[in-house]
């Protein structure tokens, strides 16, 4: 994966309008929220003023609070509000960084390097996302796991078609850091229950199959 393109941190669907949930890429550590009014947003997982994660804050409106002391930051990232201090006009100065974000496929995409919108949107077609999956685990081996009982495995930069069994999923691959990824699944949103409740079960198996013989030789 080109560390210059789009990558995923995120299926849509999980992240509801007024929530926000961490993750990270290539060690970035990003929040990834959603204001309520359904936009999403991707920043720098981290407060100005003492640190604290802004993932474990809360949404308000279009703006997100800091967990730790409140400080609200608006969707310009600009910090708008200290209730510590609530007549203080905030410097401007004070804002946390935000990164490009966009939505495609049923996923949630952030570009690097972290900062500026390229020109070119990532190219997926639009699925409903399944689950993302965390995998103790480098790409490679996450790939190589994918390719072992998928078929019709096709990957362009961060995206893999595949089918499993008689479905056609499309995939699409986060480097957390060199020993850990995510792998978000997304399929057709008139699969059924049934075949969706099997998918979650093989792609389960999947996972302890990458990471087993990573355990071991670590032991």
């Amino acid at each position: 994966m080109s560390e210059t393109g789009w990558v995923p941190i995120a299926l849509s669907r999980f992240i509801a309008p007024g929530t926000s949930a961490g993750t990270a890429v290539h060690g970035a550590e990003i929040v990834v929220w959603r204001d309520t009014g359904g936009k999403a947003h991707a920043w720098e997982d981290r407060c100005p003023h003492r640190g604290m994660k802004m993932s474990f804050g809360f949404v308000r409106g279009d703006h997100i609070a800091c967990l730790y002391h409140g400080w609200e930051y608006d969707e310009t990232g600009t910090c708008r509000y200290i209730p510590a201090h609530p007549d203080l006009e905030v410097p401007p100065s004070i804002c946390v960084t935000r990164y490009a974000v966009t939505e495609a496929g049923g996923m949630i995409w952030t570009a690097l390097p972290l900062g500026d919108m390229p020109k070119v949107e990532p190219n997926a077609p639009e699925m409903d996302g399944l689950r993302s999956l965390y995998i103790d685990a480098p790409l490679d081996a996450v790939l190589a796991g994918v390719k072992a009982v998928a078929s019709q495995v096709s990957q362009t930069g961060a995206l893999i078609t595949a089918t499993l069994g008689e479905t056609p999923l499309t995939l699409s691959l986060q480097t957390i850091d060199a020993d850990h990824s995510a792998l978000h699944i997304t399929l057709p949103a008139d699969t059924p229950t049934a075949t969706r409740l099997s998918l979650l079960d093989q792609f389960a198996t999947l996972r302890r199959n990458v990471e087993s013989p990573l355990k071991e030789a670590a032991q």
